[in-house]
């Protein structure tokens, strides 16, 4: 019960077992919106990986997997699609009779990553700002 004087606040009735909507976020600005990132290279083993053959010239698929620490089908998944958006290429062949499977990251996956550094680069100075 409110206290002499105070109105008490009712909440909406809502029809049973429906859940209340949210509210709707608000927009930014059409000029602060920024733009769509790469979600290829967003994920967090696939930007690992790129990362990783940005700084190296070739990787090993084991050097690979050490480095960015991954289960070989989780390295092999993420790979393949990085090799089929070409932003690595992946080259195999037989060390005597061992298979050896080494990637290289690729022109267009060099600017997809720098596209994205500059894109997070963006955000995070944005972020700041609003301090």
């Amino acid at each position: 019960m409110a206290e002499p004087g105070r109105t008490e606040k009712r909440r909406p009735r809502r029809a049973e077992g429906r859940r209340a909507r949210p509210e709707p976020a608000r927009a930014l600005p059409r000029s602060a919106a920024p733009p769509e990132i790469d979600r290829l290279i967003h994920e967090r083993l696939r930007l690992a990986i790129l990362s990783a053959l940005a700084v190296n010239e070739t990787l090993t698929f084991n050097e690979l997997k050490a480095l960015v620490r991954a289960t070989d089908g989780n390295l092999s998944v993420h790979a393949r699609k990085l090799e089929q958006a070409r932003y690595v290429e992946c080259a195999k062949s037989f060390e005597g009779r061992l298979p050896r499977t080494e990637f290289q990251i690729t022109e267009l996956g060099r600017r997809a990553l720098l596209r994205y550094l500059d894109h997070m680069e963006a955000l995070i100075t944005a972020m700041r700002a609003r301090r």
